[in-house]
């Protein structure tokens, strides 16, 4: 009775930590975007969500923020919150690493005794003690890594500080043959930055906040089981 007892609990513990496994996956699942399972409606209302609100100075007139002539003296750079702007990355980061090392340490000592009392000569036990070492190290090491990461994404400036820095953030999704890639870029620009082309190099972005992740078949085969896997895993057995 007591065995059957100990088997039905083990089995209930073993389903509630599936449950559990389950239901993380499916909450990470839920949090992560997905164009696929967006509407078009939904995603035009998520982007006037994020939009600034542009209000005319006293209503029916002509000149408003958002009017073809109030930016009949400027250009299109982007100088406002909501305002969009390309990010050109590239970070090319090469390092190098070699060191030499080289020690020789050598010791000898000899001692013996020529005569006893100062009358009878030893001459057979003149060497009684002599010892010789030598110590010799020789290391070599060297080290090389290169990275490199070349593209181009639109972001928008998300705050404007009052020295006139722009907070920006780019964010893009990729899907590809299963396999999803989302690159999210942060950072500080400074208005002279921006080139007339309202465009800005990753080298001019400052406390940049660079992140590239994947999700899908290759990612999954390289990424490491989260701990509850982990002790499932060890549980099961395979």
């Amino acid at each position: 009775m007591r065995s059957g007892t100990a088997r039905s609990v083990s089995a209930l513990t073993t389903s509630a930590i599936i449950a559990v496994l389950l239901l993380l996956s499916f909450t990470a699942f839920a949090r992560d975007k997905s164009i696929q399972g967006e509407s078009l409606g939904n995603y035009i209302g998520r982007m006037q969500q994020q939009a600034v609100d542009l209000r005319p100075v006293s209503p029916g007139s002509l000149w408003t923020d958002s009017g073809r002539l109030a930016t009949a003296a400027s250009d299109y750079k982007a100088a406002h919150v909501g305002d969009l702007i390309t990010i050109v990355v590239v970070q090319d980061v090469t390092a190098q690493n070699a060191g030499n090392v080289s020690t020789n340490r050598s010791f000898s000592a000899s001692s013996g005794i020529n005569a006893l009392a100062g009358h009878i000569r030893t001459s057979g036990v003149q060497s009684i003690f002599s010892p010789t070492s030598t110590q010799a190290l020789a290391g070599k090491s060297q080290a090389a890594t290169t990275s490199s990461l070349r593209t181009s994404l639109a972001g928008r400036v998300m705050a404007v500080l009052p020295s006139g820095v722009m907070v920006i953030e780019a964010e893009r999704q990729l899907t590809m043959n299963n396999e999803r890639q989302t690159i999210l870029l942060r950072g500080l620009i400074r208005p002279g930055d921006v080139s007339p082309s309202n465009t800005v190099l990753s080298n001019a972005v400052g406390d940049l906040e660079l992140e590239l992740k994947g999700k899908g078949v290759l990612s999954d085969g390289t990424r490491p089981p989260n701990p509850l896997v982990r002790i499932l895993l060890r549980i099961v057995g395979f």
